[in-house]
């Protein structure tokens, strides 16, 4: 077993004393993912802009650590004001269709009032090749 510890190059990482990705194992744990370019440190003024890079900042480390978004189970949303979810929320159907993780949104405060948009990935080493059994209820 291994346990893998990535930074992304965000400076709150080293300030604030967390890694980016925890991954033990095939598990992969990624921290609360803003828009910001790590590299150039710019925010985008809008959610939908945000998004975007926010699933680059996504899509980077999961490749650092061997994976994708195929591997994605679980992803929890944070879009502090509503009428951004209807846009932010179909570009993330876009990002996940066919994948299908399991999802929460909250519309709630983040860490400052230029953050309108934040994205946590739970993820599975290789779970995007594995075989799915679909099922449905209705109640």
């Amino acid at each position: 077993m291994e346990l893998v510890k990535l930074k992304s190059g965000s400076i709150l990482e080293d300030k604030e004393g967390y890694s980016r990705i925890v991954g033990l194992d095939n598990w992969i744990f990624m921290s609360l993912t803003a828009g910001r370019d790590y590299k150039t440190r710019a925010m985008p003024d809008t959610a939908i802009e945000q998004a975007r890079q926010a699933m680059k900042n996504v899509e980077g480390a999961l490749a650092a650590v061997g994976s994708s978004l195929a591997d994605v189970v679980r992803r929890r949303i944070f879009i502090p004001r509503q009428e951004d979810v209807a846009e932010v929320m179909a570009y993330m159907g876009e990002k996940f269709r066919g994948i299908f993780p399991a999802s929460c949104v909250t519309c709630s405060p983040l860490g400052g009032p230029e953050y309108l948009f934040e994205i946590e990935i739970t993820a599975y080493r290789g779970a995007g090749a594995l075989p799915v059994k679909n099922l449905s209820i209705s109640l």
